[in-house]
């Protein structure tokens, strides 16, 4: 598939030199390195020119590999960080001027469980982040919160998920969660990014079953579904995702050539700031 100009990848990883930059001992799992040189390879080769760099885990709130690659690639990245919840507005600012544009959450790994945020933080920190235009980005299965709409209906920002909702598929379109973030989305409270489709996939490649939930999403809201490689893949198990395969599920996903051009320019380039 033939990207269109200013084309996004707005989920990508930087990892490593693990030599130069140590994980966190409280991580989950250990990816090889993912350096910046591979991965910009892998965005020509797709046709890809911008790009949104998300903080793995595995640094927790250090996110100076992130920035630094961010500071080779200028102004055609992007970032989502994870900050603590006692970060400094010194350092709030320090991040927003160097392209960050939202602060990352991880619900699936934390000691609280299925279903379950601690929102009273949450709130307070996304208030602060508020007058940067700064989203929330939530690692969390969508079908874990039933009532993801009401949960999110006065939150300061932005929300987005990846993942199509980060759901097995044999949930169904009809599951409450995912249906409640259909609403959210379409009352512009939600953005949400077609990424990840091994992650989600009861079937192998092409992911079939992905589809309905694609087509649903952008039935529901149009201008806030975005799109990226999930490079380097961490944590998948079996043969690795080849990029280009990946890419070439928009075609199926998306169809239309103009809510095309939308997924992969327009929409990221009002969320981050293009």
């Amino acid at each position: 598939m033939a990207m269109p100009r200013n084309a996004c990848d707005t989920h990508a990883h930087i990892c490593g030199p693990i030599e130069r930059h140590p994980y966190s001992e409280r991580r989950v799992y250990t990816p090889p390195d993912a350096l910046l040189p591979a991965y910009r390879q892998m965005l020509d080769t797709l046709g890809v020119q911008r790009m949104v760099l998300v903080q793995p885990s595995v640094y927790g709130s250090d996110n100076s590999v992130m920035l630094d690659a961010m500071a080779k690639l200028g102004n055609a990245a992007r970032g989502v960080a994870v900050v603590d919840d006692e970060v400094s507005d010194a350092e709030l600012e320090r991040l927003d001027a160097a392209g960050v544009r939202g602060v990352r959450i991880n619900v699936v790994d934390v000691a609280e469980g299925k279903g379950m945020i601690a929102m009273e933080p949450l709130v307070a920190l996304a208030q602060r982040i508020k007058r940067y235009g700064w989203h929330v980005e939530f690692l969390m299965h969508a079908d874990e919160f039933p009532g993801l709409d009401r949960l999110f209906a006065d939150f300061p920002v932005d929300i987005v998920l990846g993942h199509l909702g980060y759901m097995k598929t044999d949930k169904g379109l009809a599951d409450p969660g995912f249906q409640a973030l259909l609403r959210l989305a379409e009352r512009g409270k939600a953005w949400v990014k077609l990424t990840g489709p091994y992650r989600i996939s009861t079937g192998p490649m092409p992911h079939a079953d992905t589809v309905p939930f694609a087509h649903a999403l952008m039935n529901a809201a149009p201008d806030r579904v975005i799109w990226g490689t999930d490079w380097p893949h961490v944590m998948v198990k079996g043969a690795m995702p080849n990029d280009g395969d990946i890419a070439d599920l928009l075609l199926e996903w998306v169809p239309d050539e103009t809510l095309r051009e939308k997924v992969l320019v327009a929409n990221p380039a009002k969320l981050y700031g293009f």
